[in-house]
């Protein structure tokens, strides 16, 4: 992490910011048709905004209570950590600059 201060850097820094974000922009929207808006925010060394990991923590209880196998449980926790993947390798192709695609 070169550049980087030793007081100006904050692991998951990206995370906490696009979480914001998406709070403030669908927040009014959501209240208005009675919604309840939860954002899903990492990064893509891993980190997981706050509301993420308690989204996360929920619906792992949810399946352990649904689910009878772990071979189902690790399907699903499988398909989500694909879809992030998947997020992710979407956004850095994006941001590439079209002389290196």
């Amino acid at each position: 992490l070169v550049g980087f201060r030793e007081n100006g850097f904050v692991a998951g820094q990206a995370a906490l910011k696009a979480e914001s974000s998406k709070v403030a922009k669908q927040e009014k929207a959501c209240l208005e048709n009675q919604h309840v808006f939860i954002p899903f925010a990492f990064d893509t060394f891993g980190f997981l905004a706050p509301e993420t990991e308690k989204f996360l923590n929920r619906v792992q209880r949810v399946v352990q209570s649904n689910c009878s196998t772990p071979k189902t449980q690790n399907f699903i926790f499988s398909r989500i950590g694909f879809a992030i993947q998947k997020g992710v390798a979407a956004q850095l192709v994006a941001r590439l600059p079209a002389i290196l695609l």
